[in-house]
């Protein structure tokens, strides 16, 4: 197997490696190095190494791509997956707006009052999400929704005209008279 080197630079490529150098990452920095002494110097992967005090397999990867993608290769890419990750799609967010409005009781459940847990439920059930996912999954998404979440609080609602003043001697330590 033949020595692997940089392969000849053009000028637009010397004078990003060139900028490469003055760049606040410290990981721009050493891939412009590797690949200016590669290139200039024809220095081997050991010898770079040895210099730069930089693994050989490192070394070997920043030749390799710059070889094959040109001198973007010095800039760190996302590690982030390119599909989108969101349990909830676009589709599934406007079905899910439109879901909150509506009574927990129209989907089968027991109760009038919606929670994080139930909508997690009903999402799933309904085919919005692939998958059962958790509360806070759910919470976030009304949040970047623009529908931020609070508890549903039970009201109690009472005909009797002095119910606010009975209410507030009610709570708090029992009275014993």
């Amino acid at each position: 197997m033949g020595r692997i080197q940089a392969r000849t630079l053009t000028e637009e490529e010397r004078q990003e490696l060139t900028q490469g150098l003055k760049d606040r990452r410290g990981v721009v920095v050493r891939r412009s190095q590797v690949l200016l002494m590669s290139a200039d110097d024809g220095r081997a992967i050991g010898e770079i190494s040895e210099r730069l005090n930089y693994n050989r397999e490192s070394v070997r990867q920043v030749i390799y791509a710059f070889n094959a993608d040109g001198a973007s290769c010095i800039y760190p890419r996302s590690s982030a997956r390119p599909d989108d990750q969101r349990a909830f799609n676009d589709a599934a967010r406007e079905q899910l707006r439109a879901i909150i409005v509506c009574s927990p009781r129209d989907f089968g459940c027991e109760t009038s009052l919606w929670t994080l847990d139930l909508l997690a439920d009903v999402s799933y059930e309904q085919g919005l999400t692939t998958h059962r996912v958790h509360r806070d999954t759910v919470s976030e998404t009304l949040k970047q929704m623009g529908l931020p979440w609070k508890r549903a609080k039970q009201t109690i609602h009472s005909p009797d005209p002095n119910y606010a003043g009975k209410k507030s001697v009610g709570t708090g330590s029992k009275r014993w008279r």
